[in-house]
């Protein structure tokens, strides 16, 4: 009996190695992008489909292969997926141009979505009762962790070994990974034997989360084209209209791809809505405290991860924990009181923004999101399961994980337009210098706003303008236009959490158990 429990540990150990290289490698790429600009010789612009490619593919394939892991087994598929996953990863390493990695970073995409959609099925399906809960809790903090630590192990390998290393290290410990779960655990049915393959319902749904996805992309990569322009709005409106297809095809399908009533469900709908704003707020709000800390506060990537440990830190305090704090207390109010906690550390960072910030001011920001992602994505992940038959954890652990991925998509597009507008707003309203000529300050003024808030540090800071005399005054400028873009973003992140904190509170049902 010992033995049997022992090997179910093991089993998330492993399961957890997989979970954490998925979903580091959607942000871990970011700390190496400077190196591989001067490695490939191109541009940002170039490289930014190095990112895109995998979190549009991520996205895309992981309902797919949760219906794939509920058919033919779901220890199966992950394992697959992992072989995939270190494969993609050593071809990604080796790259020597763009094409090549680009190609690899969407097949290690295919991989890592099924490593972190059916781990959680797997996790799920292999443990009971109260162990469950805890078991869950550990894999929601790994998923936290590996979300928000980008930074600090990107950081940390690049400057030792090089960009290739962020592939490498990806490849020893998959191989362990596999192992371990092809000795520990156990295989679950194929609940879906003898059903034929809904082709139409994959096409549909992949189609649709990539068509939204890319729209989102599209309007983050312009963020001053309007929403109605035909490179975003086409593919957003695609999307909408495949969507509406599907559920029609599903309706009447024998053998659909999803459940639909699993949306008839409040608990489960609460759940979506918390994982989108999770996604939305917390995680996507990370890329833009990461870039506070290094394109104006001065930080190396190294040295930001090293600072937000005061953030990451929590999951694995809170995660071992959730599932008896679950249990015993009520899930809907630690839910809704912690996405409440969010939103006091978002007004916290929005009065903080002066060109004074200093990282001690940023602390109680950081400690307030790391606290709330430490407590709601492990308790989501068993909030979310609650009552959902054997046969429907894939699909649920799936759509979870679908909603929080497009939910960080919409918050990057979302959070980044509200920064935008405020940026731009205060130039236009304080970039006049009495000693400089009007045509040259308005030129000056529409280069640092195509360039938008990430970079305008870097403008104003260059070593052409060092010699200008009124260089002192217009990186005060600079400064103040992006303290203003970033308490919009705070404030816009604040209304995101407060909205979810009342759809958890309304929708997400109480153990009977709970206090």
């Amino acid at each position: 009996m010992q033995s049997k429990n022992t090997k179910k540990w093991w089993a998330l150990f492993a399961l957890s190695l997989g979970v954490f290289m998925g979903l580091l490698d959607i942000t871990v790429v970011n700390v190496a992008l400077p190196t591989m600009v001067k490695s490939f010789s191109t541009t940002f612009n170039d490289l930014q489909w190095v990112v895109n490619a995998y979190t549009i593919a991520f996205s895309v394939i992981l309902l797919v292969v949760s219906k794939l892991g509920d058919m033919y087994g779901r220890k199966k598929v992950v394992l697959i997926s992992m072989l995939v996953f270190v494969i993609a990863s050593a071809i990604n390493g080796l790259a020597t141009n763009l094409l090549i990695l680009d190609i690899g970073r969407v097949v290690q995409a295919f991989g890592g979505a099924g490593l972190m959609t059916l781990s959680m099925a797997l996790v799920a399906s292999n443990f009971g009762g109260p162990q469950r809960g805890t078991a869950l809790g550990i894999l929601g903090s790994v998923m936290g962790l590996s979300t928000v630590s980008g930074p600090l192990i990107g950081g940390l390998l690049v400057e030792s070994f090089g960009w290739p290393a962020i592939f490498y290290v990806n490849v020893p410990i998959g191989i362990i990974a596999a192992i371990l779960i092809w000795f520990t655990i156990d295989e679950t049915p194929s609940y879906g034997k003898g059903q034929k393959i809904d082709w139409l319902g994959m096409f549909l749904s992949t189609a649709a989360i990539f068509f939204a996805v890319y729209g989102l992309v599209e309007k983050e990569n312009h963020p001053h084209l309007p929403w109605t322009d035909l490179s975003i709005a086409a593919w957003l409106v695609a999307a909408v209209a495949l969507l509406l297809i599907f559920i029609l095809v599903e309706m009447r399908s024998n053998h659909p791809m999803m459940n639909l009533k699993l949306f008839k469900n409040a608990n489960f709908v609460g759940s979506v809505i918390v994982a989108f704003t999770l996604g939305s707020a917390v995680y996507a709000s990370n890329i833009y405290l990461t870039s506070l800390m290094q394109n104006y506060m001065g930080y190396s990537a190294f040295d930001t991860g090293v600072r937000q440990l005061t953030m990451t830190v929590w999951n694995l305090i809170l995660g071992p924990v959730t599932g008896y704090l679950g249990a015993k207390y009520s899930k809907r109010k630690i839910i809704s009181a912690s996405l409440l906690l969010a939103g006091m550390g978002f007004l916290l960072l929005a009065n903080a923004m002066t060109t004074k910030l200093t990282y001690m001011q940023l602390v109680p920001t950081l400690i307030m999101l790391g606290i709330t992602n430490g407590l709601v994505n492990p308790m989501l992940n068993t909030a979310g399961l609650e009552g959902a038959a054997p046969k429907e954890i894939g699909m649920v652990s799936g759509l979870l994980n679908v909603f929080r991925q497009l939910g960080t998509s919409f918050g990057i597009v979302i959070l980044g337009l509200a920064q935008t507008s405020h940026y731009d707003q205060y130039l236009n309203a304080h970039f006049s210098f009495s000693q400089v000529p009007l045509a040259m300050a308005e030129s000056l003024k529409q280069t640092l706003i195509q360039a938008g808030p990430f970079s305008g540090n870097t403008i104003a800071y260059s070593s052409k303008l060092q010699d200008l005399p009124f260089v002192k005054e217009l990186q005060g400028v600079v400064w103040n236009a992006y303290c203003s873009g970033m308490r919009g973003l705070a404030y816009t992140a604040m209304t995101i959490v407060l909205i979810g904190a009342v759809g958890a509170f309304c929708l997400l049902k109480d153990n009977s158990k709970s206090k």
